[in-house]
């Protein structure tokens, strides 16, 4: 249920019509109550159904002692994020005549601060530490009310419910976990009538995102300290299917090989969407997995984590017997990141076919590892998780994200390495009219909006600005966007494949990268193979190059030399798949000025001369006239030939046997200009 905003605060001018209101619904009248909110009229309909009683002057009795300290122990998360938060309102609101609350999600007040005199008007009430104040019990209130909608509110004097707390007004929203959005408590503020503001919703509010916020960052603190206590073992089990769940119940990690045992069972992983496996939470009396575990899940596979004698987590290993042949023959992987959903189905082996589907027929390659990689892409196709894809530049991590894509919708990528922050959070989000000089009348949308129900692909994602990844996170985790200029939100529906050459992890341990997004976007990872690691599909792949590259050129068919072949293969391809294209293109152009009606293509002499040296060589001084081939990259290239054609890009195109408009569209590419090239730059 969605409450309006207008919804959400009280007005105390309509004190008087509201007690004659609740005056006509307690006697059972029939008359009209078209003059309360919408909120108040169906939660006094909740209390009369579940038979609260209206002349009630209090709430109930505290819990026992024993029971309260059982209380706050389990929600001890939440006390300690939100214990300098309440500490800083014990201050703020004393003399105000204003308390501040902090309730657990049955409704039992847990902790309370703020002015002392309000304090012990409170207790007249049982408004206290023990006291459960659910609609059930206690009839409307903030507490209760904002348990049973789910969203904020402000109760006020006579709307009320229980005769006993119409002297009061409260405001308050609940607290939700920050990995799995369930709600975990409330937060209230709450005085005597007089003290009605409208303001004390915002100061629930805002108080319940910053325990979130603490508790975001203690929760995240946890996972890295269990995933660093597993991680050996994690190692050991190379070749078992794994998953790690947190003391919760959530999980955390699942390696490739249990990620595609589940996902051929049926189940779609999908980390975005937090689920959980409640039999795994660790239990008030120890572990106590069995009444609750899915049926896809066997108890012996359980392997509870112990630190100091409590339970911190879970780890899962199924058995090589429960393998499918295909997956017990994938060798041993870095764990990856998935999600188990609580109710899976019973895993049942599935036929797995060693045929490639057509969304991968692009990618070209005879190598084993390579084709187990194409195997579990085709896996993902098949769910809307998010995944990380990792590899050395030029690898082909795109090529992936089209795969994977699968055709589903609107297919829009953005490089997140080379643009300025101001450039890459319009291009990323578009701009509302008026938003800057010079912006375009109407304003523009971004890429998050032109993917809308497809696939939006972030390369090089680790070069983000850090203080840009708040907003991207935002996106991820509420789905909703500001364009650049505007105060609206607008929603979001995308499906996001995100690819780096960085180690997330580390640039997350170095302060570069944040580690909140980095578990939104890690839902699962691909690492994608370095071209040196499969050396047979380098003569497999240069020669669809070389035949793109004739077709292109308007030439017949060729084939490379053997001399070409073996320098091909002798070279380690520090730039991987794009280095060979470029090498294969450079090469045809260069061979376009021989004699016509030659057979084979050779390879550029610069190339065969540095092949033992992996690294971009720099321009010989005194030797700008000449134009080497694109070995060494298009941008080195395309540099060398404006300088051979001082500064004529007309020239310079003909030079590289392109047109002038593909020239222009280069350059922009990789963020060359003529001034630059000839200034040194």
């Amino acid at each position: 249920m969605v409450i309006q905003f207008e919804q959400l605060l009280a007005d105390p001018r309509h004190e008087t019509v509201v007690r004659s209101a609740w005056e006509s619904f307690v006697r059972g009248d029939a008359g009209s109550r078209g003059s309360l909110r919408s909120l108040v009229d169906m939660s006094w309909q909740r209390c009369r159904k579940a038979n609260v009683d209206p002349r009630r002057l209090c709430g109930p009795s505290p819990v026992s002692s024993d029971d309260f300290v059982s209380l706050r122990t389990n929600r001890g998360d939440m006390l300690e994020a939100s214990a300098p938060i309440m500490a800083q309102a014990r201050e703020i609101l004393s003399e105000t005549g204003s308390l501040m609350l902090l309730a657990d999600a049955t409704g039992t007040i847990l902790n309370s601060e703020g002015d002392w005199r309000t304090q012990d008007e409170a207790q007249s009430i049982h408004l206290m530490p023990g006291v459960n104040w659910s609609e059930k019990l206690c009839g409307t209130n903030a507490i209760g009310t904002a348990l049973a909608v789910g969203q904020p509110v402000q109760i006020h004097s006579s709307e009320h419910f229980c005769e006993g707390i119409k002297r009061w007004t409260c405001s308050a929203t609940v607290v939700r976990h920050p990995l799995d959005g369930g709600v975990v408590g409330v937060v209230d503020v709450s005085g005597l009538s007089g003290s009605y503001s409208p303001q004390s919703l915002a100061l629930a509010v805002s108080t319940a995102s910053r325990i979130e916020s603490r508790m975001r960052l203690d929760e995240l603190e946890r996972r890295y300290r269990l995933l660093e206590q597993v991680m050996g073992r994690w190692d050991a089990h190379g070749r078992a299917a794994m998953a790690l769940f947190d003391r919760r119940g959530s999980l955390v990690k699942a390696n490739e090989l249990a990620q595609s045992v589940v996902m051929a069972g049926g189940r779609v992983l999908d980390l975005t969407a937090i689920r959980r496996v409640p039999g795994l939470a660790a239990g008030q009396r120890g572990f106590e997995p069995l009444p609750a575990l899915p049926d896809w899940l066997h108890a012996e596979w359980l392997e509870p984590l112990m630190v100091h004698g409590e339970h911190v987590g879970t780890l899962i290993v199924i058995p090589q017997s429960r393998l499918m042949p295909s997956l017990r023959s994938m060798p041993a992987s870095l764990p990856e990141t998935a999600s188990v959903a609580d109710a899976a189905p019973a895993i049942a082996p599935a036929p797995v076919t060693s045929s490639t589907s057509e969304n991968f027929a692009h990618i070209l390659t005879e190598d084993p590892g390579m084709l187990q990689v194409i195997e579990r892409a085709e896996l993902l196709a098949r769910s809307r998780a998010a995944v990380l894809l990792l590899g050395e530049t030029g690898v082909g991590k795109e090529e992936f994200a089209r795969g994977i894509h699968a055709n589903q919708g609107p297919y829009v990528a953005l490089n997140c390495g080379g643009l300025s922050r101001e450039l890459l959070v319009s291009e990323l989000f578009g701009y509302g009219e008026g938003a800057f000089t010079g912006a375009r009348k109407g304003g523009m949308h971004g890429k998050v909006e032109a993917a809308a129900g497809g696939t939006l692909f972030l390369d090089e994602i680790g070069e983000m600005p850090l203080d840009l990844q708040p907003q991207l996170l935002r996106l991820l985790e509420q789905g909703e966007y500001y364009r650049l200029g505007e105060t609206t939100p607008r929603k979001a529906n995308f499906r996001l494949i995100a690819a780096t050459h960085r180690d997330l992890r580390q640039e997350v341990a170095n302060g570069r990268f944040r580690m909140d997004l980095y578990y939104r976007i890690a839902v699962t990872t691909l690492r994608i193979p370095p071209l040196r690691t499969r050396p047979g599909d380098i003569a497999l792949l240069a020669e669809r190059f070389l035949q793109r590259s004739l077709e292109l050129h308007g030439k017949p068919p060729s084939r490379l030399s053997a001399r070409a072949v073996q320098a091909l293969q002798a070279y380690s391809w520090p730039g991987n798949v794009r280095e060979l294209r470029n090498v294969i293109d450079g090469s045809v152009l260069m061979n376009l000025r021989d004699a016509q009606g030659r057979h084979e293509v050779d390879i550029e002499p610069h190339f065969t001369e540095g092949a033992a040296d992996t690294s971009v060589p720099e321009m010989a001084a005194g030797n700008h006239h000449e134009v080497p081939s694109m070995a060494e990259g298009e941008e080195v290239l395309i540099g060398r030939a404006v300088r051979a054609s001082q500064g004529n890009l007309t020239e310079a195109a003909r030079r590289l046997g392109i047109a002038k408009s593909t020239l222009y569209a280069k350059m922009e590419r990789y963020g060359l200009s003529r001034h630059g090239i000839l200034s040194g730059g």
